[in-house]
């Protein structure tokens, strides 16, 4: 009908589509998360509740090491890729329309535009020769590879809480002789705290989920709780495991849901 509205849920068939993704999306993960607390080994036959194999993931010293390793390195990563974000949105929105750019915004971003494949084989090539040429084999390269790929996540909520706040107060703040770096500490970051917050959070949960760019950097006895999770899966597939990835999945939720929050916060 002319002048009516658009609404793609009036479409044919999109019922359909959005029950059958909602079913191949979540299904498997709501399967893993039930079987994690099977009494049995098996994996598709219901033995009767347990938590025996949460039980053993917590005994399991390896499973300790490497998830104490995944939280330090998804903090360190997360906090210098927030702070060399928020440096960069300010350089970036806070300031008027110069020369390049574009090319620094994409820059900034390439990591989201690139497959994941490729950042990896390119960081395995330059660590492998700066290993050679240092002879240092220690967790530096992940922090580094890590922190680089987590930039542009938190930049993007912290570039958009900018744009999103009312230059007014730091023009008043001007105006009233404050210095720039007073204007930016009294005024600017705490209305930033949110952004930042939040850009904290994504960064985080990028760090400790991702596997490919881990895989490629790192060295022997360096692996994170999704490398050693994917190792393991290679030989056998354990409840153990999925009680794992059950702590791993609320962890995340966790996350995701103070990011979600932090984000509708408005000053």
């Amino acid at each position: 009908m002319i002048g009516r509205d658009f609404d793609v849920r009036r479409l044919p068939g999109f019922g359909a589509v959005a029950v059958l993704t909602v079913v191949m999306l979540y299904v498997p993960i709501v399967i893993l998360v039930v079987f994690s607390f099977n009494a049995e080994q098996s994996q598709s036959q219901w033995g009767g509740f347990s938590l025996r194999w949460y039980e053993a993931a917590f005994a399991n010293e390896k499973v300790i090491d490497v998830s104490i390793r995944s939280l330090w390195l998804a903090l360190v990563a997360a906090a210098i890729a927030t702070v060399l974000a928020t440096m960069a949105a300010l350089a970036t929105t806070r300031v008027s329309r110069f020369p390049g750019q574009t090319m620094i915004y994409a820059l900034i971003n390439q990591p989201l535009m690139v497959p994941e494949i490729v950042t990896g084989i390119a960081l395995l090539i330059f660590v492998a020769f700066l290993k050679v040429q240092t002879g240092y084999t220690g967790m530096g390269y992940l922090v580094a590879a890590h922190t680089a790929f987590c930039i542009p996540f938190a930049y993007l909520p912290i570039r958009a809480r900018l744009e999103t706040m009312d230059l007014t107060l730091e023009r008043a703040a001007a105006d009233l002789y404050a210095t720039p770096w007073q204007t930016f500490r009294y005024v600017t970051l705490p209305l930033l705290v949110p952004g930042i917050a939040a850009g904290f959070m994504l960064g985080f949960v990028v760090s400790l989920d991702t596997v490919v760019i881990t895989e490629f950097v790192k060295s022997a006895g360096q692996d994170t709780l999704p490398t050693y999770m994917l190792g393991q899966l290679r030989r056998v597939i354990t409840p153990e495991m999925n009680a794992i990835a059950t702590l791993f999945l609320a962890l995340s939720l966790v996350i995701v849901t103070l990011f979600f929050m932090i984000t509708r916060k408005r000053g």
